[in-house]
């Protein structure tokens, strides 16, 4: 089975002066999860869509789903972890308590305010995720990328003909992302914060799928102004 797990468990605290997680913000006159959630929905591949929310929003994430959406037996919110990692292993806990877990299984996780992905970003992941077990979604790096282990000086300099930028989703084979997982120290845990760099770290080939400039995560004021810029001018052109 093919899944799609919409990480929506941050507090947006990059946000300034809100009163709810960036991914509930309006955008366009609808939170801008709700805007990612419709490209999942309009995909007929996945059986099932799992939100991850903090416990506090989660009725708050079910309520908008509801207005916005309505019932839809796809999908399902539940509770999210302490970080990234977790809350994406609550998704695969809660397909291995409803439904079990077998050697066909995939998840493609998505941030929840990246609203601009493309049916062809999804189509791809899920595509090479059947051939390689793990995908990684990013764009080209455009500036030169500094390193620095002190923040005070240049370490070195990296060939920004090989950089690039990590986007979502990033979709895996269920059994071996958890089996990976599942062998790392709580101390590993804390270090390795990216799913795919412990699957790369572990001998897995991380399949690159092209990302778009524009599919863009919201966590700034900033960009939340760009996303409605960029809604603005699709209207335009359409």
């Amino acid at each position: 089975m093919i899944y799609a797990e919409i990480l929506a468990g941050g507090k947006g605290t990059r946000m300034g002066n809100v009163n709810m997680p960036k991914q509930f913000l309006s955008l366009h006159n609808k939170p801008v999860i709700i805007h990612t959630l419709e490209k999942f929905i309009l995909n007929p591949d996945f059986d099932k869509i799992i939100v991850v929310s903090p416990r506090e929003w989660m009725n708050y994430t079910n309520d908008i789903i509801q207005k916005y959406i309505g019932k839809n037996d796809r999908l399902v919110v539940v509770e999210g972890g302490k970080d990234r990692n977790e809350s994406i292993m609550s998704g695969i806990r809660y397909i291995e308590d409803t439904v079990g877990l077998f050697e066909d299984d995939y998840i493609v996780t998505h941030d929840s305010v990246r609203p601009f992905l493309t049916h062809r970003i999804i189509k791809e992941n899920i595509e090479m995720v059947k051939k390689h077990k793990a995908v990684d979604t990013v764009i080209e790096a455009i500036d030169t990328i500094i390193e620095s282990e002190d923040g005070d000086v240049i370490s070195q300099i990296p060939k920004r003909s090989m950089m690039y930028q990590g986007q979502t989703p990033q979709s895996f084979h269920i059994k071996t992302l958890v089996a990976l997982y599942n062998q790392l120290t709580e101390a590993q845990k804390q270090e390795l914060t990216d799913a795919c760099k412990i699957c790369s770290l572990s001998g897995v080939n991380v399949k690159i799928v092209k990302g778009e400039v524009f599919n863009i995560k919201i966590t700034t004021p900033y960009d939340l102004k760009v996303a409605n810029a960029i809604i603005q001018e699709n209207i335009a052109n359409d």
